[in-house]
């Protein structure tokens, strides 16, 4: 894994090298369209690339980083959003059975985001990996589309200006920042794996539905 993101850097180096913030929004965009490129290595870069070593401050490090972070994290977010409501959606309907994600599944779905869905999209923002793949299923539910946008800029903006900001404080030694944070990233994956997991066993589990047809009529006992 590591190895990846030595090459992940080089990557980036060369890209805030080139264009600079424009680069934070693409690649940010692109982490957000369910790309896995880490903005635990992005943003705290960019502090570094863009603002430290160019003589600026611990506050352009937080608007400029938090800002062009979220804007791009928002525009990948919509990407991913509109592709769970247009695509997403239909064909789960259709052959979601065959992955055991039946309509009963989508209806609670439903009303899970219909209650919590603002929140979620505010909170996955500031967690690691979840905050990669959320906007696909929001989209899914189809969860308010205005109220997804600004939860998920606002979101966005605290995680990439603290990220960013780690950066400026490491300069050189931003990478250190990241060895720090890494740990974190255990726990999430195996979370989500145990979700996945009890998901999977639940839906084996769950005895079918009798058959109408099979269903015996009280008016012939």
């Amino acid at each position: 894994m590591e190895a990846i993101e030595h090459q992940i850097v080089a990557f980036l180096t060369q890209v805030l090298q080139t264009i600079g913030w424009p680069g934070v929004v693409i690649i940010m965009a692109l982490e957000s369209a369910n790309i896995p490129i880490p903005s635990e290595v992005t943003m705290p870069l960019a502090g570094w690339m863009l603002v430290q070593a160019r003589g600026g401050t611990a506050w352009e490090a937080i608007w400029w980083g938090g800002f062009y972070g979220a804007l791009g994290c928002t525009i990948g977010s919509v990407i991913s959003y509109f592709l769970g409501a247009w695509g997403g959606r239909p064909l789960l309907e259709r052959y979601g059975r065959y992955i055991l994600v039946h309509e009963r599944d989508l209806e609670q779905a439903d009303r899970w985001f219909a209650r919590w869905g603002d929140w979620a999209a505010f909170i996955s923002r500031l967690l690691p990996i979840v905050r990669t793949f959320i906007s696909f299923p929001a989209g899914v539910v189809r969860m308010r589309f205005t109220t997804f946008t600004i939860f998920t800029f606002i979101g966005s903006w605290i995680w990439c200006a603290a990220l960013a900001l780690g950066g400026y404080a490491f300069g050189s030694r931003w990478e250190e920042l990241r060895a720090i944070m890494r740990p974190f990233d255990i726990p999430i994956a195996l979370a989500i794996l145990a979700g996945l997991v009890w998901y999977v066993r639940r839906h084996l589990r769950r005895e079918p539905s009798p058959s109408p047809a099979l269903t015996p009529d009280p008016a012939e006992e």
